[in-house]
C-alpha cells in the first residue's frame, strides 16, 4: 500500500496536495461538494491587514492553456477572517490550515502574521511577497533579495509557527530570492506564483483587463514551475511547496521529483471544483505505476536519479 504522507515544516500531511490560495476561498463552497478533510491542507484566501475590494472589472481573461487574473487581493481583512471565517471553517475542515498573508508594507505583514499566528487553526503562514496584480506592494518585496529578507525577518520575530515565503517567478534569479529568505529565517518557500501577462482586445484595441496586466496561471506555466523548483531545491535546504499549472497526480509527482515536499493546485480548481479531490484519489494508483511506495522518498529524486 502506498504511503502518501509527507512532513511540511514539522507538521504531518496525509498527502502532499494543497489547493492554492486565490482559487479556494475559505473552502466553504468546496465543502458543499466534498469532505475537505481529504486534503493535505489548503491555503485560504490571501488576507491583508485591512479589507480590500480588489481591482475593477474585468479581472479575468482567457489565454492559451491558462488564464490571466487581476483580482487584486479582494478579501474582508484579517479581523473579519479571525472573527468569522476561521470559526466557520472549523465546522468543515478539521486539520491545520495554511494562512496566506499579503501586505503593502513590512508593518502590514507583521500585523497580519502576528494576528493569524495566534489562531489555533493556523498551521503555517504562507507569506505572499509575489502578487503581480496590486500596486504599491506585493510583488515589489519579492523581486529584490534584500526586501524579501526584510519581510521574512520581521515576520519571524512575531511568529512561532512555520513561515513559508511565496516567491515570484517574475525575477531574473529566483534562487537568490529563495536563499535570502532562508538566510533570514524562513521555514520554507512556495513557488511559483503567477507570471505577469497581458491580453489585448482586438476590437477595442485596448487591454482586456482593467488592470491592464494580470497573473498568468494554468497548464502553460507548469514546465516553468518544474524548472524553478528544481533550481531552488539546489539552492536552499528548507522545504519547498511547488505550484504552477498543476492538473494531475502525475504533475504532483513531477514537482516532488524536482524538489517539492508538497504541491499546490491552483487554477485547476476554477475549471473543475472537484480537481483536488480527484488528484488525491488518483495519487496512490499513479504511485504504483511508477513503483513509488513512500511519496516522501521521491522528494528531490530527479537530482540524484
Amino acid at each position: 500500500m502506498v504511503n502518501t504522507k509527507v512532513d511540511l515544516c514539522g507538521i504531518g500531511l496525509d498527502n502532499p496536495v494543497i489547493p492554492a490560495s486565490g482559487t479556494f476561498g475559505f473552502g466553504k463552497e468546496f465543502a458543499e461538494l466534498y469532505d475537505l478533510d481529504i486534503l493535505g491542507t489548503f491555503s485560504f484566501k490571501g488576507t491583508t491587514k485591512d479589507p480590500r475590494f480588489g481591482n475593477p472589472a474585468p479581472r479575468i481573461a482567457e489565454a492559451p492553456a491558462g488564464m490571466l487574473n487581476a483580482v487584486g487581493l479582494q478579501n474582508p481583512g484579517v479581523d473579519h477572517v479571525i472573527a468569522h471565517e476561521l470559526p466557520e471553517m472549523a465546522q468543515y475542515f478539521h486539520k491545520p490550515v495554511m494562512a496566506n498573508v499579503s501586505g503593502f508594507s513590512v508593518e502590514d505583514y507583521v500585523y497580519t502574521c502576528e494576528k493569524l499566528d495566534a489562531q489555533s487553526q493556523v498551521g503555517w503562514l504562507e507569506v505572499n511577497i509575489s502578487c503581480p496584480n496590486v500596486h504599491g506592494g506585493g510583488m515589489s518585496f519579492g523581486t529584490d533579495p534584500k526586501s524579501a529578507a526584510e519581510v521574512t525577518a520581521a515576520v519571524k520575530k512575531v511568529t512561532k509557527k512555520p513561515v513559508i515565503m511565496k516567491l515570484s517567478p517574475n525575477v531574473t534569479d529566483i534562487c537568490a530570492i529563495a536563499k535570502a529568505c532562508e538566510d533570514a529565517g524562513a521555514d520554507g518557500v512556495s513557488l511559483i506564483n503567477t507570471l505577469l501577462g497581458m491580453r489585448i482586445d482586438l476590437r477595442k484595441r485596448a487591454p482586456l483587463l482593467a488592470n491592464k496586466t494580470g497573473g498568468m496561471s494554468g497548464p502553460a506555466i507548469f514546465p516553468l514551475a518544474v524548472r524553478m523548483v528544481y533550481q531552488v531545491y539546489e539552492a536552499v535546504s528548507i522545504p519547498i511547496i511547488g505550484m504552477g499549472g498543476v492538473t494531475s497526480a502525475e504533475d504532483v509527482i513531477e514537482l516532488m521529483l524536482a524538489g517539492a515536499t508538497a504541491v499546490e493546485a491552483g487554477a485547476v480548481n476554477l475549471v473543475d471544483p472537484m480537481a483536488s479531490k480527484k488528484i488525491i484519489e488518483a495519487l496512490p494508483k499513479v504511485c504504483e505505476t511508477y513503483k513509488i511506495e513512500n511519496l516522501k522518498d521521491i522528494i528531490g529524486g530527479a537530482h540524484h536519479g
